[in-house]
């Protein structure tokens, strides 16, 4: 079955750049470039996989829509925004969006991005392992190697969190989010489960704990993950 996307962008150049390549990438692509027409699918979002969402738009911003959808519908949305600092980012984020990306952008990137977020093949994670450092991760065994010698052992959550990581390589990700998607509705969690998580992580693949070239804490918004 093909996957169709709602792109809703104004801007004409780029939204035939990303609605050519992401029909030669096997996507149905339905394309709004007016705000108040956006808010037109609030109701009909079952028939698409994924919403690419400019913040600003004709007559009502990308935010009051993805506000809007939200009512209806946990369909993953992906802003695209010329408003590109960290404020703006959270700001997308607490109002349910999956993911951020900047203006300008890189067009490989973008379609990794849509890739994760729709379910189909992701190659930062499609061969089941993720290198880091001198260590690999298997995700299908959980196992941690190290020169062809199983070293470690680790929990399917631990597996997850260093999935949303392996797949939002190089970008800030909030506590919430990593709490949204890797915990859900446990209401036992909090940021301090995930710090807990976070040291296990340095303890298991970095060289110096207090240091780490991997896992990095952004104070007050969440983590880093470099591969």
């Amino acid at each position: 079955m093909i996957k169709e996307i709602l792109l809703i962008e104004d801007e004409k150049s780029l939204y035939e750049i990303i609605q050519m390549n992401l029909e030669l990438e096997g996507f149905k692509v339905k394309v709004v470039s007016d705000g108040k027409e956006a808010l037109t699918y609030s109701e009909k979002l079952n028939h698409f996989s994924l919403v690419i969402l400019d913040i600003m738009l004709p007559h009502v911003n990308g935010l009051d829509i993805c506000r809007e959808y939200r009512k209806h519908s946990q369909i993953p949305i992906l802003f695209l925004s010329a408003k590109g600092t960290t404020t703006d980012r959270i700001m997308g984020l607490k109002l349910g969006a999956n993911d951020y990306l900047p203006k300008p952008f890189d067009l490989e990137e973008l379609l990794l991005r849509v890739s994760v977020l729709t379910g189909m093949s992701n190659p930062t994670i499609k061969e089941a392992k993720l290198n880091i450092g001198s260590k690999k991760v298997n995700f299908k065994t959980f196992e941690i190697s190290e020169n062809d010698e199983i070293i470690g052992q680790l929990s399917k959550r631990e597996v997850d969190l260093l999935k949303l990581f392996a797949s939002k390589a190089g970008e800030v990700v909030s506590r919430d989010l990593i709490l949204d998607e890797i915990w859900g509705v446990e209401q036992f969690s909090t940021s301090r489960t995930i710090d807990n998580y976070i040291l296990n992580f340095r303890k298991l693949f970095e060289e110096d704990v207090k240091n780490p070239h991997y896992f990095h804490s952004i104070r007050g918004v969440g983590y880093k993950f470099t591969p």
